[in-house]
């Protein structure tokens, strides 16, 4: 039996905004194996061009991604939901190791079991190289203050 991970489907406005929430927190922790625990053991992910399975996969991709993504800081925002599913926008602004800046924005469409769980995860990603002086993501690494701009009132 699985361990439900609240809020569970089917969705309302407000469960659908904790859970895109609760994802944006954790993905600002940079900790994969956190991360990981969402999804389920089985979970399908779709990540630009890079196809994964299970929590191992995602783990490593995770692994991966925040060793080359440096001071990484995500926002996400429901775009759409309807049973088990849930559609969101996000944007977040890193840099490499050689101090370029970035600013990838993306859309992602989860599916979640009746644990609450994700089971699928589909992401459209593109970055877009930013100065320092574009940066809008400034909080301490880690959670997004409450009270800072989301992606529309940022205008992103």
């Amino acid at each position: 039996m699985s361990e439900n991970r609240p809020p569970l489907p089917p969705f309302t406005a407000e469960t659908a905004a904790q859970k895109a929430r609760m994802a944006e927190d954790a993905w600002n922790s940079r900790d994969p194996a956190r991360v990981a625990l969402a999804y389920t053991a089985d979970s399908r992910w779709r990540n630009r061009a890079e196809f994964l399975q299970g929590r191992d996969a995602i783990q490593a991709f995770l692994t991966r991604k925040w060793s080359r993504e440096l001071d990484y800081r995500l926002i996400k925002e429901v775009w759409a939901f309807h049973d088990s599913r849930i559609a969101v926008r996000f944007a977040y602004e890193w840099h490499d190791d050689s101090g370029s800046w970035f600013r990838s924005y993306g859309n992602e469409n989860w599916e979640f079991d009746e644990h609450g769980l994700m089971r699928l995860r589909i992401a459209s990603i593109n970055d877009l190289p930013i100065s320092v002086a574009d940066r809008k993501y400034h909080w301490p690494l880690g959670r997004r203050p409450d009270d800072h701009p989301s992606l529309s009132e940022l205008g992103l």
